[in-house]
């Protein structure tokens, strides 16, 4: 069964925040496409509130997504071109997302590989060693 969202969008990131991912794009792009100069206030609302979701949500799920593509391979170049970041400053998420991981317990092991870590650490040089 899928779950039923409500008709009308939300006009509060808390609301927009439960939304599926995904569907918070859908979402977003309809407001978008559909925003007129005559929009009320509430259209504008959700519109406001979706984009600020999509912004929040993605932007938890970069490091994660650094880390993958450093998993497959792509260098620090890359991953600055992907995310239109400095590679510094997709160091500075990485780091800051890798270092909670390591340290989390689920099930006895970290939810990442600490040896895979260390190996990309090594691979992309001294700056990104802790």
């Amino acid at each position: 069964m899928t779950p039923t969202r409500p008709v009308q969008s939300p006009v509060r990131f808390a609301d927009a925040e439960e939304i599926n991912p995904f569907q918070l794009l859908l979402d977003l792009h309809e407001h978008a496409v559909a925003r007129t100069p005559g929009s009320g206030r509430d259209n504008v609302l959700a519109e406001l509130a979706l984009s600020a979701a999509v912004v929040s949500r993605w932007t938890r799920w970069q490091p994660s997504m650094i880390y993958t593509a450093l998993r497959v391979g792509a260098d620090l170049t890359d991953v600055a071109r992907a995310t239109g970041l400095d590679a510094g400053e997709a160091v500075d998420r990485w780091r800051r997302w890798v270092d909670v991981q390591t340290r989390l317990d689920i099930g006895g092991c970290p939810p990442v590989d600490p040896v895979e870590v260390c190996a990309i650490e090594r691979r992309l040089g001294p700056r990104v060693v802790r």
